[in-house]
């Protein structure tokens, strides 16, 4: 039970924040292009991602557990440092917040500048295709980290499925961008969990005995969080001062 939260609930928020960013890709095709090749690119790119999961995940179950908890610690350690330090800088102001309706406008533009005049608009489905597969990539990668190395495939999907329903059913009922999704503070919350699980499982490849196990993992959380508030407050004070 507990390694199917500790699976999930990453999951679910780190797809959430993808698929927000593939859905602005995606809105913004359909209104320069149509519909029919914005949809089309994004079913494609999702076609893939699945092929992905399909290949990927049964065989990751095959390698042995002390070079996958190697490699998936790694990974995910990698990943949630990066997404920490973004979401640290933004929250600072050294980064500008991303703003979905700005980047819904830039892409509005492109695509009607590079959309082709009669026939299929391949170029715009193009667009949609890259977006959905670029954003979905980084969701695969993660999905298939936590299911694999918490042994718990079916939760870390059903999460990623959950953020990807969510927000298919409220891009269908608003049309728009999500401004109003706090993507600033999941990223930084996912920052932290996929941080602390990545050094939970390298610690134990790395033959760590931690103190109560899997228990560590709050510990671990509270130090990652510690890490992000003393880190914005530094960059705050070094941007003040310039």
């Amino acid at each position: 039970m507990l390694h199917g939260i500790l699976a999930a609930a990453p999951a679910f928020l780190a797809s959430l924040v993808e698929f927000v960013e593939a859905l602005t890709i995606v809105l913004a095709v359909g209104v320069a292009a149509g519909w029919r090749a914005s949809l089309a690119g994004a079913a494609a790119g999702i076609l893939l991602l699945l092929v992905l999961v399909g290949v990927f995940g049964p065989s990751l179950a095959r390698v042995p557990e002390r070079p996958l908890q190697l490699a998936i610690g790694t990974l995910l350690l990698l990943f949630g440092i990066r997404w920490l330090r973004t979401a640290c800088l933004r929250a600072a102001g050294v980064l500008a917040l991303r703003n979905e309706e700005t980047a819904f406008a830039r892409t509005l533009a492109e695509t009607q500048q590079n959309t082709e005049s009669g026939g299929f608009p391949w170029a715009a489905a193009t667009t949609s295709f890259n977006g959905v597969a670029l954003e979905g990539l980084e969701v695969v990668f993660i999905v298939l980290a936590l299911g694999s190395a918490a042994h718990a495939f079916p939760p870390a999907i059903a999460g990623a499925a959950a953020a990807f329903g969510l927000v298919l059913i409220v891009g269908i009922m608003v049309h728009q961008p999500l401004r109003r999704v706090p993507e600033n503070a999941m990223k930084l919350v996912v920052g932290v969990m996929l941080s602390a699980f990545g050094t939970l499982w390298l610690g134990e490849a790395l033959g760590v005995a931690w103190t109560g196990g899997d228990i560590a993992l709050i510990g671990l959380v509270g130090g990652y969080v510690v890490v992000a508030l003393l880190a914005i407050r530094m960059a705050r004070g070094s941007l003040a001062a310039l």
